[in-house]
């Protein structure tokens, strides 16, 4: 209840770092803190500095985006949550009971900004329709959509942390029967249908966002996005948990079911399922037909040599400070040092997270056939550059490679990736660093250096200097939800519309416009022998539709890097598999030619020998720093010759338990404190209006039960 009941104390509008028309009288607006609402929300720009005080990335904040001072990094380092796109771990994975409990207090249950922006609503809306609010009716009508849209976009991270949730509108006063009252969780296909109607309201209000900031803010076409977007997610996981306590079923054992409030619900699957595919289509549908043109790529891969810098706009997309010329760019955040600052994303990226083999795998041949295709003419992977030849063109531009170069304006500092710091007038480097305090600054996890916002200005590299710009939400999206929510819909005889747009995606890739050229050479036993994509499954089986695997990597392949990943894989159920059967999973060829060829190079020289930095085997297993190349349990298919994430050494939790999954990781445990609070007795649990999730207890510091 506590969580529920908050004041309305609003604080200073955030410097967003943006580019608005009037940006002063936002800086400068007096806080609504300091302010009562009988002379507050009088004008059009308090109501947007009210609204921009949200986009914020901190707690609670709309938007994941870069801090400033680089607390936000993992939005583009670690944004796949550890999954099969990446190094790094998530203890949702972990098969013991130590990883993930419930907690005594605080979660994904509280209401702080719902009832923010509930106040909001429910203080204009009376204004707006009295006419008592000055300024031009476009912009009121703007900023009351992008409250609209704040208040879905948090319910729909409630979504898809808890499932069902209370459905709030307007502030609670302290008042014990009350709060309970509003305790009661709603379906989750009423609270994703609630986060539609929002959003439909945006769509009605907000405008292109000509006089109100722009792309910087939020604008119609990003709502529309948002829709479409909100409207896939709960289409596919209402399909894919069809049957299972996770759907609003009271047969299949839902836990709503045991709360008198929900005794005349009804649900129907099917009839869900189908409403959400035809939102996700047309909302989709329009932004595509807006933004019909994608951002050109004309596959040059930048720092390839010294000289090819800034020429792909499709990298610069992600790596520019200003994409405002960038029609695929529907938000961004840009930065400014003067204002707010800038942020650490290029410091950080320099020397983080990287890509796994797996991941490396599932990209396409340019020729459009997968890698085992006998005429793919696929270069193999024993040195990582080599797995960027012919290549799928994200693969080749998005992926750094050793003795690629870096920075395009300083010719006297290290200018190239890879082990060994090296100029440009050095030699070739073949070899990755993976492991930090080695010779070289541009360190990667995996072997596969993630270059997706890596700016080449060498000023942005130091720390809070950065001014690459963030994206928010683009147009590719859209073209990928239509793809898959028409093949939901229609299977593999895929509507017209669906194979334009694959084809749109595939051409700016510099795959054939033709994906029947893909599909025709698909083998989904060779897929899962060569990349062990988790997209390979839903519900604990195999897909069998070459079609929906190939959109599924479209996906997978045009988003990565931008945190896309664990909500799919989420709503996919495409975990299942893991509850019997471990995943390790890996980085580049490490123990092979690419080993010894750093051991001939250097040996002899000033630099520090390959084997004296990397260590395996050692007596103490605390030492290692890398997979021993005898592991073949843990090795890629039996191979040790690959860096096995998981297995530097026995000490480490993880190296026994590998990869493994629980059916209650699917959405979050609520904390045991809310359900005592808004307990009748202040003690016993199942008088509380609050149901616990599928598969979770409701007494802090206890696992998962399946």
């Amino acid at each position: 209840m506590k969580s529920i009941y908050r004041k309305f104390a609003g604080v200073a509008a955030l410097a967003f770092g943006m580019a608005l028309t009037g940006c002063d009288d936002y800086l400068d607006i007096t806080p609504p803190s300091q302010i009562t609402p009988e002379v507050y929300f009088a004008t059009a720009d308090q109501l947007g500095a009210y609204c921009i005080n949200y986009y914020g990335t901190g707690y609670g904040g709309a938007f994941s985006t870069f801090d400033n001072g680089g607390s936000g990094y993992q939005f583009y380092l670690d944004n796949d949550q550890g999954t099969d796109n990446e190094g790094g771990t998530n203890d949702k994975f972990f098969d013991g009971s130590s990883k993930v409990k419930v907690g005594q207090s605080g979660g994904s249950w509280y209401f702080y900004n719902i009832n923010n922006y509930n106040y909001f609503l429910e203080t204009v809306l009376p204004r707006y329709e009295a006419g008592a609010i000055s300024g031009t009716e476009t912009d009121i009508r703007h900023y009351i959509g992008e409250m609209y849209f704040l208040r879905a976009q948090e319910y729909f991270v409630r979504l898809k942390a808890l499932g069902d949730f209370p459905i709030i509108t307007t502030t609670l006063p302290m008042d014990t029967e009350i709060l309970v009252e509003a305790s009661k969780r709603s379906p989750r296909n009423v609270v994703a249908r609630f986060i539609l109607e929002d959003l439909d309201k945006a769509i009605d209000m907000l405008s292109d966002g000509t006089t109100t900031g722009g792309r910087v803010r939020i604008t119609r076409d990003v709502a529309l996005l948002l829709k479409a977007r909100v409207a896939l997610y709960e289409a596919t996981f209402e399909k894919y948990f069809a049957g299972t306590p996770f759907v609003p079923d009271k047969a299949a054992g839902w836990p709503g079911a045991s709360k008198d409030y929900n005794a005349d619900f009804v649900y129907d699957n099917a009839t869900e399922v189908a409403f959400f595919l035809d939102e996700a289509l047309k909302a989709s549908r329009e932004v595509i037909k807006n933004h019909p043109t994608l951002t050109a790529n004309n596959k040059q891969i930048p720092g390839s040599t010294a000289t090819t810098f800034d020429g792909n706009q499709y990298y610069n997309l992600f790596a520019t400070n200003n994409p405002s010329n960038m029609d695929e760019a529907l938000m961004y955040r840009v930065y400014n040092l003067d204002v707010a600052g800038g942020h650490c994303l290029n410091q950080y990226i320099s020397g983080g997270r990287g890509y796994t083999q797996e991941f490396a795998n599932a990209f396409l041949m340019a020729n459009g056939l997968p890698i085992y295709d006998a005429n793919s003419r696929y270069a193999g992977d024993d040195f990582v550059g080599d797995t960027k030849i012919g290549r799928d063109s994200r693969w080749q531009i998005f992926m750094k490679a050793p003795g690629e170069y870096v920075y395009a304006d300083n010719a006297t500092e290290d200018q190239r990736v890879g082990e060994a710091q090296r100029r440009r007038t050095d030699e070739v480097i073949k070899a990755p660093a993976l492991i930090s305090g080695t010779t070289s600054r541009f360190t990667t996890s995996t072997g596969y250096h993630k270059a997706k916002g890596w700016s080449s200005n060498s000023a942005y590299a130091r720390g809070g200097q950065d001014l690459t710009s963030c994206i928010l939400f683009r147009s590719a999206e859209a073209y990928l939800i239509y793809l898959e929510a028409a093949w939901e819909k229609y299977g593999d005889a895929l509507d017209s519309e669906a194979w334009g747009y694959w084809s749109t995606l595939r051409t700016r890739a510099g795959l054939p416009a033709d994906a029947k050229v893909t599909i025709n050479a698909t083998d989904l036993d060779k897929e899962e022998y060569t990349s062990h994509d988790f997209g390979l499954y839903s519900a604990g089986q195999r897909v069998t539709s070459k079609v929906l695997y190939n959109i599924r990597r479209e996906r997978r392949c045009e988003l990565m890097g931008e945190g896309f990943r664990w909500d799919d894989l989420i709503r996919w159920r495409a975990l299942d598999q893991l509850k019997t059967k471990r995943y390790f999973k890996h980085g580049c060829k490490f123990h092979g030619p690419m080993f010894e060829w750093f051991k001939a190079t250097f040996r002899g020289s000033n630099i520090t020998a390959y084997a004296t930095n990397y260590k395996f085997d050692q007596a103490d297993a605390n030492a290692n720093n890398i997979s021993s190349p005898t592991d073949t349990e843990g090795g890629f298919n039996g191979d040790a010759s690959y860096y096995s994430l998981l297995r530097v050494s026995d000490r480490n939790d993880w190296y026994e338990s590998g990869y493994s999954w629980r059916m209650a990781h699917y959405l979050n445990p609520i904390a045991e404190n809310h359900f005592i609070e808004s307990a009748a007795d202040k003690a016993t649990v199942s008088t509380s209006p609050i149901y616990q999730n599928p598969y979770w207890g409701t007494t802090h510091d206890t696992p998962a039960q399946q």
